[in-house]
C-alpha cells in the first residue's frame, strides 16, 4: 500500500447550477477507487453564491454553505480547502457545475477579468509549484487557465468560453465526449463532460480517462 496514489478533489457545492455537478464528481470518485487510488474532498468554507431551484431554475430565498453542501456527496467525510497541502497528495481534481463558475471564482459574471477564491488558487498554484497534476472537468478548466495562464485546456466545443480561455493567455482544443486534452509540460489535464450535451456514461469516460492520465504523471 505505500505507493498508492491520492488526490486532493475540490467541490463547489451539491449541484450543477450553483454547486459542484453531482456526477462528474462521484465518476471522479469512482475512477479514482476503481484503478486503485484513494481521494480526500475539500471545499473551501464559504457562502454559496446563491442557492437555485432546481426544478424551476429560480433563484430562492436562503444561503448555503459552500463546505456544507460538498459534504452531502463527500458523504462528511471533507476538510476545509485552507487545509490543503499540496506535500500531502499527488496531484488535484476539480470537477465542473456552475459552482466553479459563481463559487470558486467569478467566472460566470466576470469572464477573463474573473476573480477566483483565494484558497482555490493556492491550492492550484502550490500543486503545479511541486510539478504535480492537475485535473478539470467542465468548466472548471477556466479556472486554471485564469490561475495558471498559459496552459493548454479544454472545455468542449463552446466559443464564447473558448474566446475567454484565450483572453487569459491559455490555449483550446476542441473535444467531444470522453476526450482530454493532456498539457503535459504543466502536468494539466482536462475533459469537457457536460459543456456538452452529455450522458452519464460519458461523463464517466471522461472522468476515467482524465484519472488515468493523471495517474501515468504521478508515477
Amino acid at each position: 500500500m505505500g505507493d498508492t496514489k491520492k488526490f486532493a478533489v475540490i467541490l463547489s457545492g451539491c449541484g450543477n447550477k450553483d454547486g459542484a455537478e453531482i456526477h462528474e464528481s462521484v465518476m471522479t470518485l469512482w475512477a479514482i477507487h476503481k484503478h486503485g487510488a484513494e481521494f480526500q474532498c475539500f471545499a473551501p468554507d464559504i457562502p454559496q453564491h446563491h442557492v437555485l431551484n432546481f426544478i424551476t431554475g429560480q433563484e430562492m430565498d436562503e444561503s448555503r454553505n459552500v463546505l456544507v453542501e460538498s459534504a452531502r456527496i463527500a458523504r462528511g467525510n471533507i476538510k476545509n480547502l485552507k487545509e490543503y497541502d499540496a506535500e500531502d497528495y499527488d496531484g488535484i481534481i476539480m470537477p465542473g457545475g456552475l459552482g466553479a463558475a459563481k463559487n470558486l471564482s467569478t467566472f460566470a459574471f466576470d469572464g477573463p477579468h474573473c476573480f477566483v477564491n483565494q484558497d482555490v488558487e493556492r491550492a492550484v498554484r502550490d500543486t503545479a509549484a511541486l510539478g504535480k497534476p492537475i485535473g478539470a472537468l467542465c468548466i472548471a478548466p477556466a479556472i486554471i487557465a485564469k490561475i495558471l495562464g498559459q496552459v493548454e485546456i479544454t472545455i468542449g466545443e463552446d466559443a464564447a468560453t473558448e474566446a475567454a480561455i484565450a483572453q487569459m493567455g491559455a490555449s483550446h482544443t476542441k473535444t467531444t465526449h470522453g476526450e482530454i486534452v493532456v498539457d503535459r509540460e504543466n502536468k494539466v489535464v482536462t475533459t469537457p463532460c457536460y459543456m456538452l450535451d452529455a450522458r452519464v456514461d460519458q461523463i464517466g469516460a471522461g472522468a476515467e480517462n482524465l484519472v488515468l492520465a493523471m495517474l501515468e504523471m504521478a508515477r
